[in-house]
């Protein structure tokens, strides 16, 4: 049986879902009317974000996307080890 390290499912959601929120985040700086509708979806599910504004919100959102992810990643590698850890015992079962 395959199982995720849930540490390294846990740092690579982080960086994705925070370099995205980050880089979508700066190029909005220099083009204001980019990724608008992504930085909105962020302003709609994290607290205390407004959406575009500035540099400080910009953090904010990359704050709450580094946590977001870390969570989403470690939550997802353990329910996969948790069905894949199953997942044969219950083949066996069923086949003899």
């Amino acid at each position: 049986m395959m199982s995720l390290n849930v540490k390294a499912l846990s740092f690579v959601g982080a960086v994705f879902t925070g370099g995205s929120f980050l880089l979508i985040g700066l190029l909005n700086l220099v083009f204001p009317t980019y990724g608008v509708a992504f930085l909105g979806l962020g302003a709609s599910i994290y607290p205390g974000y407004r959406g575009p504004s500035g540099f400080g919100s910009v953090v904010v959102v990359t704050l709450y996307g580094l946590v977001d992810g870390a969570v989403g990643g470690a939550i997802l590698a353990w329910l996969y080890n948790l069905v894949a850890a199953r997942g044969p015992k219950a083949a066996e079962t069923t086949a003899g």
